[in-house]
C-alpha cells in the first residue's frame, strides 16, 4: 500500500473532528440567537436580522490551511506539523442585519458574553465585518468556533461573488484579485453602504415604524 499523503492524513483529522465541529456550532448558533434577543426585539418593520451557521466542508478545510503556509504548500517531509484544529473557522455563525446601523450594537452584546475570543475584522477603508473565534468550552477543546457580524447586504454580495467565482473553478479566484474587479469589488461595497446610509436617513431617520 502506497504511503499515504498529508491531504489523506488530514482527511482522516476531518472526520474524528467531525462530531466536535457539529457540537461547536449548534451551541454556538444558540448562545448567538439568545445573545440577540434584545436586538431582534427591538427592530422596526423594516429592519431585519438573521442568525445562520455552517461548517466548513472538508477539501475547503484542506485548501485554507495550504493557504496558511508560507510557501502556499504542505513540507511532504514533516506532515506532523499540520492539523486542521489550527483552523479558527471549521465551525461558523453569521449574523446578518439590516441597515448596518444595527452592527455595533450586535458587536457590543456579544462582546460581554464572549470576552476572551480574539479579533479578525475584515476592511478596507471601512470596516466590512466583525468577526471573532475562540473555544466553545462545553462543546470541545479541540475545534474553535468563529462568529461573524456582517451587514445583511454585504453577506448576500459575497454569497452570490463566492458562488459565481470562487466555488465553480478554482481558476477564476484569479479574476477575483485582478484590479478590476478589486476595484468593481470596492464600488458594490460603497454602493451598498450609501444605500443602507441613504435608507436609514430617509426610513428610519424619519419615521416610526412599529416593532
Amino acid at each position: 500500500m502506497a504511503d499515504r499523503t498529508i491531504e489523506d492524513l488530514l482527511r482522516e483529522e476531518y472526520f474524528d473532528l467531525l462530531p466536535d465541529i457539529r457540537r461547536v456550532v449548534q451551541e454556538l448558533e444558540a448562545e448567538i440567537r439568545y445573545y440577540t434577543l434584545s436586538t431582534s426585539r427591538s427592530l422596526k418593520s423594516p429592519e431585519r436580522l438573521e442568525v445562520t451557521s455552517r461548517i466548513k466542508e472538508c477539501e475547503s478545510a484542506l485548501d485554507a490551511l495550504r493557504r496558511h503556509q508560507e510557501s502556499r504548500a504542505f513540507d511532504t517531509d514533516r506532515p506532523e506539523l499540520y492539523t486542521l484544529s489550527a483552523l479558527p473557522d471549521l465551525a461558523g455563525v453569521r449574523i446578518l442585519a439590516f441597515p448596518r446601523g444595527r452592527l455595533s450594537e450586535i458587536d457590543q452584546a456579544l462582546r460581554e458574553h464572549f470576552p476572551s475570543w480574539k479579533s479578525d475584522p475584515v476592511r478596507d477603508e471601512n470596516d466590512l465585518m466583525f468577526s471573532y473565534y475562540g473555544y466553545c468550552a462545553e462543546a470541545s477543546d479541540k475545534v474553535q468556533g468563529e462568529y461573524q457580524i456582517v451587514s445583511m447586504l454585504t453577506g448576500l454580495f459575497w454569497q452570490v461573488e463566492h458562488s459565481a467565482i470562487y466555488k465553480p473553478d478554482p481558476k477564476l479566484k484569479g479574476i477575483a484579485q485582478s484590479l478590476e474587479m478589486r476595484k468593481r469589488t470596492a464600488e458594490v461595497y460603497g454602493a451598498l453602504q450609501r444605500f443602507e446610509q441613504e435608507f436609514e436617513r430617509l426610513v428610519l431617520g424619519e419615521r416610526d415604524f412599529p416593532s
